[in-house]
């Protein structure tokens, strides 16, 4: 069950903001093999002032257009999954909305299988009886 968190400069329209939740969530599907409706995303806007990235940092020329992904999946993915997430984001992205490759950031956080079954266990308990 991944969770992505998404990041770009304010402007954007609803149809290009869709267009990216639609491109992430096929991504996801082809590369990790997510289930269908597994789908928990949000996207956050931010004004010129509080959008900052390094235009040219390691060689990679960015423009405004840069969209932050962060991506929090269990550690149960392969490299392999993840090399091929990271081409299918680009490539996807590219076609719709059609954001250049120099503009999608994605960081990946690994949280440990545990950590679901014990959520599940919680979200699955029922509510505490007031006596």
């Amino acid at each position: 069950m991944p969770l992505l968190h998404i990041s770009l400069r304010a402007g954007k329209g609803e149809a290009y903001r869709q267009a990216i939740f639609d491109s992430l969530y096929r991504a996801m599907r082809e590369a990790l093999d997510v289930p269908e409706d597994d789908q928990f995303m949000t996207i956050t806007e931010h004004d010129a002032a509080n959008f900052r990235y390094g235009a040219s940092y390691l060689g990679v020329m960015r423009s405004d257009d840069l969209v932050y992904i962060q991506i929090t999946v269990f550690n149960t993915r392969t490299a392999e999954q993840k090399k091929a997430l990271f081409r299918r984001i680009a490539e996807l992205l590219g076609e719709n909305p059609g954001i250049r490759p120099e503009d999608v950031f994605v960081n990946v956080l690994r949280r440990p299988v545990v950590e679901l079954r014990d959520r599940s266990l919680l979200a699955l308990r029922p509510p505490a009886s007031k006596q």
